[in-house]
């Protein structure tokens, strides 16, 4: 019928499983840039056909984690500053626009949403800060929530699209950052808290600002550990 959402087949599950355990290695450089992924080895190590590895690879390719050719098959993507610079660029330009049409469309509801999703983040911000090791994957999984929430009410769901894989793709250097001690949760906390304040204030420039400083902290943070050198 139309307007249901067909169930999952046993493949399908596979596969998502094996994309999400590639992506979670990839974030945290166990399957560092530029690495080859061979299919006999991935399967190995993660399970499922070479047929669902295959599917997962090509998932990741599409997401822009995973680069395959026709001769050389699959390999990490790269994760060079150039790489990190395009990437906060394009979220710079583009986010700040879904949030703008989000705040020219908003209502109870989203803001509820905001809210709600402020709150996870903050909570994982504290489980990141007693668990710095453990709580890793939960605290960026609530930024990222609470990224798509920002721009979930613009309408345009390409934008919402792009930008989610945009996120995913700063993963790396996020946790990379994260782990050197040059990106500063509390920082971010408090710039988020600030942004929700303004969305809530119906302040489209000061919330615009608040989300261009929380997407830069990570290209700032990469920039003031080349000027300690």
């Amino acid at each position: 019928m139309f307007g249901r959402k067909p169930h999952k087949t046993t493949a399908e599950t596979v596969v998502s499983v094996v994309a999400a355990s590639l992506r979670r290695d990839i974030a945290f450089g166990e399957l560092p840039p530029d690495s080859k992924l061979k299919i006999e080895d991935l399967r190995a190590r993660y399970g499922g056909s070479n047929h669902s590895v295959r599917e997962a690879l090509t998932l990741l390719a599409s997401e822009g984690l995973v680069e395959a050719t026709a001769q050389r098959g699959f390999r990490v993507a790269s994760a060079t500053e150039a790489d990190l610079q395009d990437i906060i660029k394009l979220r710079a330009e583009l986010e700040p626009l879904a949030l703008k049409w989000a705040m020219q469309k908003a209502d109870i509801a989203w803001e509820g949403k905001l809210v709600a999703a402020l709150h996870a983040a903050d909570r994982a911000t504290d489980r990141l800060l007693a668990d710095p090791d453990g709580a890793v994957m939960m605290w960026d999984e609530a930024g990222r929530a609470l990224h798509q929430e920002l721009i979930a009410g613009c309408g345009s769901p390409r934008m919402i699209r792009v930008l989610g894989q945009l996120y995913d793709q700063s993963r790396r250097f996020r946790l990379a950052a994260l782990r050197e001690g040059r990106c500063d949760p509390r920082a971010l906390r408090r710039v988020r808290a600030e942004m929700v304040e303004a969305i809530l204030g119906h302040d489209v420039d000061a919330a615009i600002h608040k989300l261009t400083r929380d997407i830069a902290h990570e290209l700032d943070t990469s920039r003031s550990r080349e000027g300690d050198h």
